[in-house]
């Protein structure tokens, strides 16, 4: 049996604490099942903005005549776009190995690992042990117990990515972010795409306003059915057949597409991995818990990243990987804190959150609200934007920064200095005491907290 200083399970943002494992000298084992470098870098992040940016150029185009700019697109490379995205990753693939390959005291198990007692784990039908454990495993598509679905060549996030002929149409089944953003590029490909959302709104954790606004601005390019549930599924010629059942009246709608995307969730990894064999405990979903330093139920083990379910975001599970690597080095333990996790919808119009929504926030607080138009600052009116808006939360007696959420042009460029402001705990003022450029769009962050009133 091989003993380690360091196992690292999962080659994301687990790649941080090996880089700094090897840093202090370390003998360290990285376990990934593949493909390398984790969810982000192939099946997430970066290839679906590589896929989207084209599909945003394509919207732009089309609403140009509110500009007075007649334009039109001749053609589109759907298979120009994906090979570009599939080259990219490839790339950053290779990059990796070529780094994982030259390092010192590392030793690379490419292949799918999983406890077999205490600390010791077994991968490629050899046992290794380590010192201290970091799960950084991921997660998965969950697939909803539909009628027939495994009878069906559906697409997953990660199956979707493989395509090399652009779909006719297109079901898509559930109401997400990975669900908006999928919906936005099919549709600029020109795809006739069908979403079909069981929640009765549409990206259900945002304000409930920004929900509506963007079924109303995606419903213009494709069809949209929220408090839908998809009941079967069943192959019919080339076609698939999508049985929905309406949940307020119980009527069931049919839809034939070409192919169906599977949007409906993520499940943990951790069940791959046998954690229970040395002594982690997941929770009611399946995820490993994990307390506000990262730790296990067992000591000398740290999860984070998508495998505990807290905020599954590649930005926010770097962080967490600095903050368990730090508590695992140091006996004064640092707590990782969400208050400013911030994530972004990179639909059309583009979504952007940071903090509590106006629910949550008067549960505890005492609340302003603020509101403001796009079109109420000078670079919103010249880009004629009438729809977008941001939308402030604010605890009263202290003016503290408690939430904000915008819809529109540019949002995750717009809110970062929000972002900023409530990770030094900031309020209000320390937005305002930074001059902002006239006319740009972070004036709207201005505007909106000028706007603060009584919730109604």
């Amino acid at each position: 049996m091989k003993e380690y200083d360091v196992i690292v399970i999962g080659s994301g943002s687990g790649m941080y604490i090996v880089d700094e494992a090897l840093t202090e000298g370390l003998k360290v084992a990285l376990v990934e099942k593949g493909p390398l470098g984790g969810t982000c870098l192939n099946v997430g992040c970066i290839p679906s903005k590589m896929l989207i940016y084209p599909a945003d150029i394509i919207a732009e185009i089309q609403e140009a005549k509110k500009l007075g700019i007649t334009a039109e697109i001749n053609s589109i490379d759907f298979n120009s776009i994906m090979d570009r995205m599939r080259r990219s990753v490839q790339e950053e693939q290779d990059h990796m190995r070529r780094g994982i390959r030259e390092s010192r005291n590392l030793d690379f198990y490419e292949a799918e690992g999983r406890f077999i007692e205490d600390y010791t784990i077994e991968v490629k039908g050899e046992k290794i042990r380590g010192q201290k454990i970091f799960i950084v495993a991921g997660a998965r598509p969950s697939i909803p117990p539909i009628k027939g679905i495994d009878k069906i060549d559906y697409l997953t996030n990660e199956s979707v990515l493989k395509l090399n002929k652009r779909p006719r149409s297109m079901a898509i089944v559930g109401g997400g972010y990975i669900a908006a953003e999928y919906g936005h590029f099919f549709a600029a490909m020109d795809t006739r795409v069908t979403i079909l959302q069981r929640n009765i709104r549409l990206v259900p954790d945002e304000e409930p306003e920004i929900s509506e606004l963007l079924k109303r601005e995606l419903g213009k390019r494709m069809d949209i059915y929220t408090n839908m549930e998809v009941t079967e599924a069943k192959k019919e010629g080339d076609n698939n057949i999508v049985i929905g059942r309406e949940r307020s009246t119980g009527r069931e709608r049919s839809f034939e597409v070409e192919k169906v995307l599977i949007a409906s969730g993520r499940t943990s990894n951790a069940d791959l991995l046998k954690v229970e064999k040395t002594g982690v405990e997941v929770d009611e979903r399946g995820f490993i818990k994990a307390n506000e330093y990262l730790e296990t139920s067992k000591k000398n083990i740290w999860a984070l990243g998508d495998v505990i379910g807290k905020e599954m975001f590649r930005h926010v599970a770097n962080r967490e990987a600095g903050i368990a690597w730090h508590n695992s080095m140091h006996e004064h333990k640092v707590k990782m804190d969400y208050t400013a996790a911030p994530h972004a919808v990179f639909s059309h119009p583009q979504i952007a959150s940071v903090g509590l929504t106006e629910e949550e926030a008067k549960k505890n607080h005492r609340i302003l609200v603020g509101k403001a138009r796009y079109y109420d600052v000078a670079k919103g009116e010249a880009m004629m934007e009438t729809e977008g808006f941001a939308k402030a939360l604010v605890e009263k007696d202290t003016w503290k920064i408690l939430g904000f959420h915008v819809i529109g042009p540019e949002a995750p460029t717009v809110i970062q200095e929000v972002i900023n402001a409530m990770a030094n705990q900031g309020d209000i003022w320390s937005v305002d005491r930074g001059m902002h450029i006239h006319p740009a769009l972070p004036e709207l962050v201005i505007t909106t907290f000028q706007d603060l009133r009584e919730p109604q």
